[in-house]
C-alpha cells in the first residue's frame, strides 16, 4: 500500500519538535501534507510561516487526548510518530511510562480504529527490556506495541541526533562558549562511543520509507559514519565551535558523584525550570549518566544501502553550522 502515489496525508506526533521540523519540512518538500497533533498550533504556524496554511493542517493536542489522535489519523493515509524525552518533569505530567508507553499505545490505537496501514515509529538506539534505564525500557516497550498493532511499520533507532537547532548543540555550545562552568564536564571514563547522526539524514530516512514496501517489519538502526567517545566528541565540538573557550579544559565527573548530583539537584530545577524554561538544559538524571557508560553504536551502512544515501560526517555539517547553533 506505501507507494509514494497512495500516502498524501501524513499523520504527525511531535511536529514542533527538533526531529519534528525537519521532518515536515521533508514531508512538505515531497509534496506530502502533514497533519500534526500538536500542543501549540500556534507554533506550528510560526514554523511553517513561509507555507500556504492548505499545505498542512494542526489539530491541538497531546498523546493524551484519544478523541484529536483519532481524528487526525482519520484525516491521514499513514503516521509518523516522533514524540519522545530524555528526562522526565514529572511537575509537568512528563514521565517515561506516560509518553513513551502509553502515549504510543494511544497512537497505534487510532491508527489501527482509522484503518491507517502504515506507522513509521521513530524509537532510540540501545532500546531492550532489560536496559538499566526506564528511557530504553520504555522505548522498547513502545516498538513492542508498534510491532504487535497490526499496522505495517517501520522503526528506526537513532544514535545522537544532532543538528543546528537541537538541545545537545545548543548545550554543547555553552560548555564549550561559556565562561561557567570553568570546565567542560563528562561522566566516568568518558570512553564509551556514540555515532553522532544528522537530524536531516534522519528526516530524510524517516519519510523516504513511506515509499519504500522494502522497509516493511524492518528496524533500522541510524548513525553517522564515524564512532566517537565522549571525550573525542567534546574535543572536536570544542575545537570547531566559534568563540570556544579552548583553554577550558575536558574533565571526568565520577559516575557516582554524576549520579549524586542528578539526584540532589532534581528538586530545585524541577521548580526552578517552570520559572525559567530554560534552565531545563541543564538538567539530567541518573539514566542519563547510565547511558553515557554505554555504547551507543550501530553499523550506518544498513540505511545507507536501503536508502541509496551517504550519512554526513559530523564534523562536516558542525563546521557548516556551528555559527548557527540557536
Amino acid at each position: 500500500m506505501c507507494e509514494s502515489d497512495t500516502v498524501k496525508n501524513v499523520m504527525v506526533t511531535g511536529a514542533t519538535g527538533f526531529v519534528g521540523r525537519h521532518v515536515v519540512r521533508e514531508l512538505l518538500a515531497r509534496g506530502l501534507r502533514p497533519v500534526c497533533v500538536v500542543r501549540s498550533p500556534g507554533k506550528l504556524a510560526r514554523q511553517l510561516r513561509d507555507v500556504p496554511p492548505d499545505r498542512w493542517r494542526a489539530l491541538p493536542g497531546t498523546l493524551e487526548d484519544r478523541d484529536v489522535l483519532r481524528q487526525a489519523a482519520g484525516l491521514s493515509d499513514a503516521a509518523i510518530h516522533l514524540v519522545g524525552i530524555i528526562i522526565e518533569r514529572r511537575l509537568r505530567g512528563q514521565t517515561f511510562e506516560r509518553v513513551h508507553a502509553r502515549g504510543t499505545w494511544h497512537v497505534v490505537e487510532a491508527a489501527g480504529r482509522a484503518g491507517i496501514k502504515r506507522i513509521i515509529h521513530l524509537s532510540s538506539l540501545g532500546a531492550r527490556p532489560d536496559a538499566r534505564t526506564a528511557y530504553h525500557r520504555t522505548k522498547w516497550t513502545a516498538e513492542e506495541y508498534v510491532r504487535q498493532s497490526g499496522v505495517e511499520w517501520t522503526i528506526f533507532q537513532p544514535s545522537l541526533i544532532h543538528g543546528p537547532d537541537g538541545d545537545f548543540m545548543k548545550l554543547m555550545q555553552q560548555l564549550s562558549c561559556g565562561l561557567l562552568p570553568p570546565f567542560v564536564p563528562y561522566f566516568g571514563s568518558g570512553q564509551a562511543k556514540l555515532q553522532p547522526v544528522s537530524v536531516d539524514d534522519v528526516a530524510h530516512c524517516v519519510v523516504d520509507s513511506l515509499s519504500r514496501v522494502e522497509t516493511i517489519g524492518e528496524i533500522i538502526p541510524l548513525g553517522g559514519p564515524k564512532a566517537y567517545t565522549w571525550i573525542e566528541l567534546y574535543t572536536t565540538c570544542r575545537a570547531l565551535l566559534p568563540k570556544a573557550k579552548r583553554w577550558k579544559p575536558i574533565l571526568p565527573l565520577p559516575v557516582a558523584i554524576a549520579k549524586l548530583q542528578a539526584l540532589l539537584s532534581a528538586p530545585p530545577l524541577a521548580f526552578a525550570e517552570l520559572v525559567v524554561p530554560s534552565l531545563g538544559k541543564y538538567r539530567f538524571d541518573r539514566g542519563n549518566v547510565q547511558m553515557s557508560q554505554e555504547d551507543n553504536i550501530c553499523d550506518h551502512r544498513l540505511a545507507e544501502e536501503m536508502f541509496g544515501i551517504s550519512m554526513r560526517p559530523f564534523e562536516k555539517e558542525l563546521a557548516a553550522y556551528a555559527d548557527r547553533i540557536g
